[in-house]
């Protein structure tokens, strides 16, 4: 099944998804918040399908930044339950798909640490979860 994105649901794809990996780098308290957000924009850009082919382009102009991680959070959050539903409603293998790649892409921004995600990388990765399953 082929989906018809407009330009602001691309915008709000690559902001939930790009978000989600700035989320998991600005809550990383080891000191390696370059090497999450590199890991994790490289499972983005690795990411299949329609999907894929949104994720692959990095919009220009796009900014994650912020004056702090609850800032951030107020954007990308929402804009992953957004991303979700507009998905869903045009089609749920999509949308699966979006999940499981946002989902690795979190994975592989809380790996760079070897072993178990701190408790601040677990706590934001059950946010980001919570948020992809509210749609």
């Amino acid at each position: 099944m082929s989906i018809t994105l407009s330009d602001q649901d691309k915008i709000t794809l690559r902001v939930a998804a790009y978000g989600a990996v700035s989320l998991m780098a600005a809550a990383d308290a080891t000191g390696r918040p370059h090497r999450a957000a590199v890991d994790g924009s490289i499972a983005l850009g690795s990411g299949t399908g329609q999907v894929g082919h949104v994720l692959a382009t990095y919009p220009k102009g796009l900014s994650l930044s912020s004056k702090s991680v609850a800032e951030l959070a107020d954007l990308v959050l929402p804009a992953l339950t957004a991303a979700m539903s507009l998905l869903k409603q045009q089609d749920p293998a999509e949308a699966d798909n979006f999940r499981n790649t946002v989902v690795v892409a979190v994975e592989a921004a809380a790996r760079t640490h070897r072993g178990q995600p701190t408790p601040t990388l677990a706590d934001m990765i059950r946010k980001i979860t919570e948020a992809l399953d509210a749609a």
